[in-house]
């Protein structure tokens, strides 16, 4: 097999990053239909699709995935060899992909996104944070952070940070129906909201028998954000993560000695585990999780 051109090797390292033909030429300073034979130049080297053509521009295959972990290593040595005697400064480009619970999401993480982007400007964030994840083996998304550590696929996995659970309620709701003092009070006169069974996405979610065996909601989502408006309309009592419940000074923690713990997975492909992106996304959340680990463990 020949031996793959430096040049066509940035060409390639120029379309993953920026995710188009054009870009990529606009960065190097060549047209785009150099920057595609280049490109079919260099797949028939080493005999594999490099990319996807999609309508938003050109995806890595796992082909390409497993190229750009070396070229950008490459890459790497060659800038600190360019830049021995001064800073060696990263600039990330492309699309880095994070899948989080719902809630996770919304109300922890997004509101540390700012620090993120400020640090890696050229880079696109897409976090997915919806009921349900998208898959790290199928390459759906670069980093999971999971309710539960998967345990198959070739993966890389470990422990992001334990979080917990409470029940809320508002104080209008309590000054009407009154206030629970055990759980077992809880089936007697008060509305509960939680879940709809059949549409839980995963086991770490059906917790209301931790609550008092035999609860069931009355109100019912497949949202927590919707469980939380519920709740914070008055409409009754859930159990909601302490990193949502105690944002709102409108709420109040009921049976405060009762805890429900779950824990928070963070997940990576292993053949793109060290990607500079995907690197510098679990490093982020990582330390966004132990530097505010008071806000999702509630003492």
């Amino acid at each position: 097999m020949q031996k793959p051109d430096w040049n066509d090797l940035r060409i390639f390292l120029a379309v993953a990053r920026t995710g188009q033909l054009a870009r990529a030429g606009a960065l190097l300073g060549v047209n785009g239909t150099t920057v595609a034979r280049r490109v079919r130049r260099l797949e028939s080297q080493l005999g594999g699709i490099l990319f996807e053509q999609t309508r938003e521009g050109q995806v890595l295959t796992e082909a390409g995935e497993l190229l750009l972990l070396h070229v950008e290593a490459m890459a790497g040595a060659a800038g600190e060899i360019e830049t021995v005697g001064g800073p060696v400064t990263s600039a990330l480009t492309g699309t880095l992909r994070v899948s989080v619970a719902e809630g996770f999401g919304s109300w922890f993480l997004a509101r540390h996104v700012p620090e993120f982007v400020a640090a890696n400007p050229n880079l696109t964030l897409d976090l997915v944070a919806n009921s349900g994840f998208l898959s790290v083996t199928k390459r759906e998304a670069d980093i999971a952070v999971m309710l539960s550590r998967p345990r198959t696929g070739a993966l890389i996995s470990g422990k992001l940070s334990d979080y917990t659970l409470q029940l809320f309620a508002t104080r209008e709701y309590l000054a009407c129906r009154g206030i629970p003092r055990s759980s077992s009070d809880l089936a007697d006169g008060h509305r509960f909201i939680g879940y709809i069974p059949d549409l839980i996405y995963a086991p770490e979610l059906k917790y209301l028998d931790e609550v008092q065996p035999g609860l069931r909601p009355e109100i019912r989502s497949s949202s927590i954000n919707a469980q939380y408006h519920l709740v914070a309309s008055g409409s009754g009592i859930a159990v909601l993560p302490s990193f949502i419940g105690k944002v709102d000074p409108q709420l109040q923690v009921l049976l405060p000695d009762f805890r429900i713990v779950r824990s928070f997975w963070l997940v990576t492909h292993k053949d793109t585990h060290q990607l500079a992106r995907v690197r510098a996304g679990r490093e982020w959340i990582v330390d966004m999780a132990r530097r505010h680990r008071s806000a999702l463990v509630a003492e």
